[in-house]
């Protein structure tokens, strides 16, 4: 049993996508960003960053005591070596291949376009240099996914966490102010990943979970996610 700490962002989904495709028993904890939720005593303890996703599993592989997680990527990889799927794990080469795209994406594409997001989005006031700095970047990045996908069906060869990890942040290309067009090699991935049932149902939880998706929008919900207190 894995107890998902989740809200309906893109690091969420990731976790999500991988427990619908592997069929793992798991439960959803929502932890509502934009009602200040994350900052509970009892979700610190798990996730000490005041992040989502996290998760405990309550039955982990070395039979200790229940283990805890957070950060999207770590939690990822951990659930691919305890399931043994969507990355290889006697391949030295592929491994990396995956793991290497996954640190591109935690690295690279989620601040990037998380930045996007904030300054086209949420910033309480336009601020043209930082919009075009974060825009360019995502279609730079973009542009390097498209020309790995040119000859493959997904992003390492195989399908694997990093296509998981990548596709709740571009499926958002057209908030992020790109224009797919540019990208033909991703815009036919997106499909491709749209069309798997796990997906799907990933996808499908938003409605379940978040019955208002304005939620962050509130004045209150950007003061709790966007001004923080760093004492």
């Amino acid at each position: 049993m894995i107890d998902l700490y989740y809200w309906t962002t893109p690091n969420g989904h990731k976790v999500t996508i991988f427990l619908e495709e592997t069929g793992l028993d798991y439960t959803i904890h929502p932890i509502h960003i934009g009602k200040g939720e994350q900052f509970a005593p009892a979700f610190l303890k798990i996730a000490p960053n005041n992040r989502i996703p996290a998760i405990v599993d309550q039955h982990p592989l070395d039979g200790g005591e229940p283990f805890s997680l957070f950060e999207s990527g770590a939690i990822l990889e951990y659930l691919a070596d305890k399931t043994g799927e969507f990355l290889p794990q006697n391949d030295v080469r592929g491994r990396f291949t995956v793991l290497q795209w996954l640190y591109w994406q935690m690295g690279g594409v989620g601040p990037m376009a998380g930045q996007n997001h904030h300054f086209g989005r949420y910033a309480p006031e336009p601020i043209p240099y930082a919009i075009d700095r974060y825009v360019k970047e995502t279609a730079r990045l973009y542009g390097v996914l498209d020309r790995q996908l040119a000859d493959k069906d997904y992003v390492a060869g195989d399908y694997s966490i990093a296509d998981m990890a990548i596709y709740p942040w571009a499926k958002l290309w057209e908030g992020q102010r790109q224009k797919i067009e540019d990208f033909p090699h991703m815009a036919a991935w997106l499909e491709r990943m749209a069309a798997r049932p796990a997906v799907q149902r990933a996808y499908a939880l938003v409605e379940q979970i978040n019955t208002d998706p304005q939620a962050l929008m509130t004045a209150e919900a950007r003061k709790l996610l966007f001004g923080q207190d760093p004492k």
